[in-house]
């Protein structure tokens, strides 16, 4: 058990929005018992001087960093959309490629060598199908873990993926394209690019393509798949994967996970053991190389982070 609390690793995204002090930052997450840290995708520029301080003394080690990190000067707020490798604009996808850049340098800098990525969306003209299934499901009150067995929901939600499956097909060409660009630069610099599997239905790649889009990089020791147990639990609950079947499709390219649960109402960032996915489950497909994250809520207190991490360590143990 003292091995993987060596491995396990705490997300930034839990404290970062309250600290101003980078140092101040990782000296309480390291009070909390954790030795690594994820830096997520809300790491304003204030508090690179701190963290850097904190990696220089050797007082934490880095696991991972999440795209974009850290965030662009003018950015005071988590945004790891901000720009987008399925951008139609060329002076987005630019933008996506020059600050994906950053974090990579910073990465090398803080001594990470994963780097967590969003790949896009799918973009609708006029109105998006997946926020008017969303307002369905809000006005229809039946619970997240209820609506796999809903008739009527089965038929909105296969309505809603034709269209968002019609969408991604050259959406899915201009993200293969990006990514080939940046892969290189990820390689020249010992880096592993994580795509990380995603809980919107108009985000991208669609579960199913997932295996698809990493063999077309055709680098698996530098393109490799990142598990979000939160997100995937959330497509379960909504009938468009099997949790199992997914992770063991894709375990063959499965570089690390985020943990956290998803309550019965659907919302994610919980304390793992409280919610709705089987974690003994989630431990089978876990190996020693993967980098193990705990992403929680910044609404969680202390004590629930505690009890997040004494849980994953008593499941995985």
């Amino acid at each position: 058990m003292s091995d993987l609390l060596d491995r396990l690793s705490l997300s930034t995204c839990w404290c970062s929005a309250r600290h101003t002090d980078g140092y101040a930052m990782v000296e309480e997450m390291l009070g909390l018992g954790f030795k690594r840290i994820e830096l997520s995708h809300g790491i304003r520029l204030s508090l690179v001087p701190g963290i850097l301080q904190a990696v220089d003394a050797g007082i934490v080690e880095m696991s991972s960093v999440h795209n974009f990190c850290p965030l662009p000067g003018s950015v005071q707020f988590a945004a790891p959309n901000l720009y987008q490798p399925s951008t139609t604009d060329s002076r987005e996808a630019d933008l996506w490629f020059r600050y994906s850049m950053q974090t990579l340098d910073f990465a090398v800098k803080v001594g990470a060598d994963r780097v967590i990525m969003h790949s896009g969306s799918v973009h609708f003209f006029f109105r998006s199908v997946e926020k008017r299934l969303e307002e369905w499901i809000d006005q229809s009150g039946i619970s997240a873990h209820e609506l796999a067995e809903n008739a009527e929901f089965q038929k909105r939600r296969q309505r809603a993926l034709k269209s968002i499956t019609r969408a991604a097909k050259k959406t899915m060409l201009r993200i293969e394209a990006n990514y080939k660009k940046l892969l290189p630069e990820a390689q020249a610099r010992g880096l592993k690019l994580c795509l990380e599997n995603r809980e919107g239905l108009e985000e991208m790649p669609l579960d199913a393509a997932h295996e698809a889009l990493l063999a077309s990089l055709d680098n698996p020791e530098h393109a490799v798949y990142w598990h979000d147990t939160g997100h995937a639990q959330i497509k379960h609950q909504m009938g468009l994967l099997d949790h199992r079947a997914h992770l063991e499709k894709m375990a063959p390219r499965l570089g690390g996970f985020h943990l956290h649960d998803v309550s019965e109402s659907g919302r994610d960032h919980q304390v793992p053991g409280t919610g709705t996915i089987d974690f003994e489950m989630i431990a089978e497909f876990v190996r020693p190389e993967h980098t193990l994250v705990l992403e929680l809520s910044p609404k969680l207190t202390t004590e629930e982070v505690l009890a997040s991490r004494d849980y994953i360590l008593q499941t995985f143990g």
